[in-house]
């Protein structure tokens, strides 16, 4: 037994040894001799919106399926057209669903009657420029779409934004860790890691549209942006003497 001991501490010197340099440098640098702290620290970010994404389609009911799919792809046809004319741009238009759906009636103690056919075709649609959502949105109606879900606010390049955050969580972290050394009557003597959460964490907005539409010729949609907040979360590791 005592030879297998010494044998396998053997093995593990000779392999710390075959580390380059380098590696041996790193596992030095993690030794620590004083206190280690953990914490998190979360940096926000305020921009404004500047990019709206909506669902809008069509949904039509036929007795056969041949023309309630025939009627939602000419209705369709001048959805497209209406946001070609809008200048929205192929790459911003996507389609999301298509289905095809029988109609039954139920009858108490009778079998379900087939009463006809109800197709739907949405599109999701990336609005660039929101202040004219609204205005598209109303035309998109106008020429057959019945059926239009959103809006979803977000930054279109958000990096520098992220960027931001990332520094003021830097600086939330290393004033949180002077903090609890300050408490415990110690002072931070280095900061050891430092990791990022996978993604970033955007906070929605309050919802902004509003698709009710009252009976007075002039009723528009409309959709304020607002504000949105982009958070970035570090864990920080920091030695405390």
């Amino acid at each position: 037994m005592t030879k297998s001991i010494f044998v396998a501490l053997a093995l593990a010197g000779a392999a710390l040894s075959a580390y380059p340099a380098t590696a041996q440098d790193a596992l030095a640098v993690r030794a620590i001799s004083g206190t280690r702290l953990d914490l998190s620290a979360t940096g926000t970010a305020t921009r404004v919106p500047d990019l709206a994404i909506i669902s809008a389609g069509v949904e039509t009911r036929s007795a056969t399926a041949t023309g309630a799919i025939a009627d939602n792809a000419a209705r369709m046809e001048r959805v497209r057209a209406a946001l070609k004319r809008a200048g929205i741009a192929d790459k911003d238009i996507q389609t999301s669903s298509i289905n095809l759906n029988p109609d039954y009636a139920y009858v108490n103690n009778q079998p379900p009657r087939l009463t006809g056919y109800r197709a739907s075709n949405n599109v999701s649609v990336k609005f660039r420029d929101i202040r004219n959502t609204g205005r598209i949105l109303d035309a998109l109606v106008a020429e057959g779409a019945n059926q239009i879900n959103g809006p979803s606010l977000t930054i279109d390049k958000p990096e520098a934004a992220l960027d931001e955050a990332r520094i003021k969580a830097i600086a939330t972290g290393r004033a949180r860790a002077d903090l609890y050394a300050r408490a415990l009557g110690m002072r931070v003597v280095r900061l050891l890691s430092v990791s990022e959460g996978g993604g970033y964490s955007p906070r929605p907005p309050m919802p902004m549209v509003m698709m009710a539409r009252s009976e007075a010729a002039d009723a528009k949609t409309s959709i304020d942006p607002g504000t949105q907040d982009l958070e970035v979360t570090l864990a920080m590791s920091f030695e405390l003497q």
